[in-house]
């Protein structure tokens, strides 16, 4: 069985700026019930940016992809192991901190919190990358 591809595109599309070629997928989930999320930022699937400057809002949308991305790979937040999120100013960490934590309260995933100079595009204060497992009952036979 190969890896299942969720919402497959090409960055031309998304990065029209950008002289950029490249196959990618918004979610797969590996043979083994492994999910991989790609990472997730305050930008719609229908690419509108949520939340200009605001990095609690934005976050907020980034957890809103992530939940639908899971919910369409057959699993849930609470099916969330790891977390790594991608901050680009110290003063952001805490409102970005506080929202995914309402989104995963009771999940207890692992995290790791990196600052970085910048993201892909200059409007976006934050990124978060998520790693997740298929419940047993949902996971491909």
């Amino acid at each position: 069985m190969a890896h299942t591809r969720i919402r497959p595109f090409n960055t031309r599309d998304t990065y029209p700026d950008q002289s950029l070629d490249n196959d990618l997928a918004q979610a797969v989930v590996a043979d083994n019930g492994t999910i991989y999320l790609r990472g997730q930022v305050g930008t719609d699937f229908d690419g509108n940016l949520v939340g200009a400057g605001d990095p609690a809002a934005q976050t907020d949308q980034a957890m809103r992809n992530v939940q639908q991305l899971l919910e369409e790979c057959g699993a849930s937040l609470s099916d969330i192991c790891k977390i790594t999120i991608f901050i680009t100013d110290r003063s952001h960490r805490e409102p970005v901190y506080r929202t995914v934590g309402r989104w995963l309260k009771g999940v207890h995933p692992v995290s790791t919190g990196l600052m970085v100079a910048g993201l892909a595009k200059p409007e976006w204060l934050m990124e978060i990358d998520v790693i997740a497992v298929l419940p047993q009952d949902n996971r491909p036979q």
